[in-house]
């Protein structure tokens, strides 16, 4: 059975109340469980920390014995050189994500410092995002 890890970042434990206009109304533990069920073949796992050294060692924990990474890292997408260092130093795949299309809002989220050290990028598609990103772990041996 495949092991996948959703890792959340900053502000994200917020989901279901945060500017709902923007991300919805439901948390994301409500998600989760919805895609554990969806994907009964794949053993996810969840993991949100507002502190980046947190998903830093989280990154390392995980990152040579799972089969992927969905990453939505929040702002740190944004800010952090230091998670995008950790992904570019475990072997495991990762995919960036994100809820809201980060290029129809504010300039300063349209550059991603963890882009090019993952897999691929998928936004603007709202909690389904995750999902995109499963189907595309699931598939790959």
């Amino acid at each position: 059975m495949k092991k996948i890890a959703i890792i959340n970042g900053a502000n994200l434990n917020l989901l279901g109340k945060r500017e709902p206009h923007i991300y919805g109304s439901q948390t994301f533990e409500e998600y989760f469980s919805l895609l554990q069920k969806d994907f009964p073949e794949l053993q996810l796992s969840y993991f949100q920390s507002n502190i980046e050294g947190e998903i830093i060692n989280h990154l390392h924990a995980i990152g040579f014995s799972y089969n992927g990474i969905v990453l939505n890292a929040g702002a740190y997408t944004h800010t952090s050189i230091a998670i995008a260092d950790a992904i570019g130093g475990i072997t495991t795949p990762v995919v960036e994500v994100h809820i809201s299309n980060v290029y129809a809002r504010e300039t300063y989220r349209h550059h991603s410092y963890l882009s090019a050290k993952c897999k691929g990028v998928i936004c603007g598609f709202g909690l389904e995002s995750y999902r995109l990103a499963l189907h595309f772990l699931a598939s790959k041996s």
